[in-house]
């Protein structure tokens, strides 16, 4: 698995930027202008960036969503190491477990 660098200078080397034009509410200018970005990265990480008016803004925020997901992708977990419970430990749940028994054997009926 490759680890992705998620410097802004780094990634404006390798991803492709797209200008697009946003849909939805907005009327002219919207259908008008094409302030949207769609950022490819080399990792296959598509974004599109709609939500500002200016073209500079949304590539900010694709980059910013970029950065995220390349980080939750880098993201690799700790390998769990399997341990036993210490022979102390054992003994005190044991012990607690008998103490429990026998509280609760003396709150029996004894049907007499």
């Amino acid at each position: 698995m490759t680890k992705w660098a998620t410097d802004r200078e780094t990634l404006e080397k390798l991803c492709e930027i797209e200008p697009t034009r946003g849909s939805g509410p907005g009327g002219q200018h919207r259908n008008k202008v094409e302030t949207g970005v769609r950022v490819s990265h080399p990792s296959g990480i598509v974004v599109l960036a709609t939500r500002h008016r200016s073209q500079k803004q949304n590539i900010d925020d694709a980059y910013e969503r970029i950065t995220e997901k390349l980080e939750a992708l880098n993201f690799v977990p700790k390998t769990r190491k399997p341990t036993k419970p210490s022979k102390g430990a054992k003994r005190r749940r044991l012990d607690d477990k008998k103490r429990e028994g026998a509280k609760k054997a003396g709150r029996r009926d004894r049907g007499e």
